[in-house]
């Protein structure tokens, strides 16, 4: 059983990873498990008897990247905003905001270890993030948010209408809204602006092909 504190969750986090740059996003670098290793083949039995919930935090997923790449090739975009980063994982969209200048980041995700991970990640990269584990979706969005990032957060219905109505919301109420999204079943592309496309390199092992065609959307 992993101790369940903030030391605990760093030191299982240190063991299982190492650091590494994103294949779509060298300029950063985050610690990452390869893909061969044990916490990610573990099912989710087995991985609630150890105390870890499935280790998203672990892997610089498609839409992530995609994020993240175009953050750092547009900083404008947040340079000098007010940034909320949803399902925030490694930290990935976070820390690239951060990079490119903005004012303030929230990195959120309701996975504990995702803190520790952020704070890993965050200190590799030399940028303040901050950080919540509270969950977002029970009250309105951020007024103080002027940019509300989230990559790859529709792999789940249930999930992706609740996640997508949340950040109309915050659309509405005159934020910035990116998603970074690589096709998943439950993204709809209707309503949406493709700012970008981009050929991220990624594994068989996470995903179906060894290269997935990510977009970057804006809510209009």
């Amino acid at each position: 059983m992993i101790p369940q504190t903030p030391a605990g969750r760093r030191a299982f986090i240190l063991a299982n990873t190492r650091l590494q740059r994103p294949p779509h996003t060298p300029e950063l670098q985050l610690h990452l498990a390869d893909e061969i290793t044990p916490i990610w083949r573990m099912t989710e039995e087995a991985l609630a008897e150890i105390g870890l919930p499935p280790p998203f935090w672990a892997f610089a997923w498609a839409g992530g990247q995609a994020l993240a790449r175009y953050l750092i090739d547009n900083p404008a975009v947040v340079a000098g905003r007010a940034v909320v980063d949803f399902a925030s994982g490694s930290g990935l969209v976070a820390i690239a905001a951060a990079w490119a200048g903005a004012a303030r980041v929230l990195a959120a995700d309701i996975d504990g270890y995702c803190s520790q991970a952020l704070a890993l990640n965050a200190q590799a990269n030399g940028v303040i993030v901050g950080f919540t584990d509270a969950d977002l979706l029970d009250a309105p969005p951020p007024a103080w948010a002027q940019v509300i990032l989230a990559g790859d957060i529709c792999y789940e219905k249930p999930l992706a209408e609740r996640v997508l109505a949340w950040l109309a919301v915050a659309r509405a109420g005159g934020a910035t809204v990116l998603i970074g999204d690589p096709g998943r079943s439950y993204f709809p592309r209707e309503g949406l602006a493709k700012l970008a496309e981009y050929q991220v390199p990624t594994t068989r092992e996470l995903e179906d092909v060894e290269v997935k065609k990510t977009a970057v959307w804006a809510m209009p």
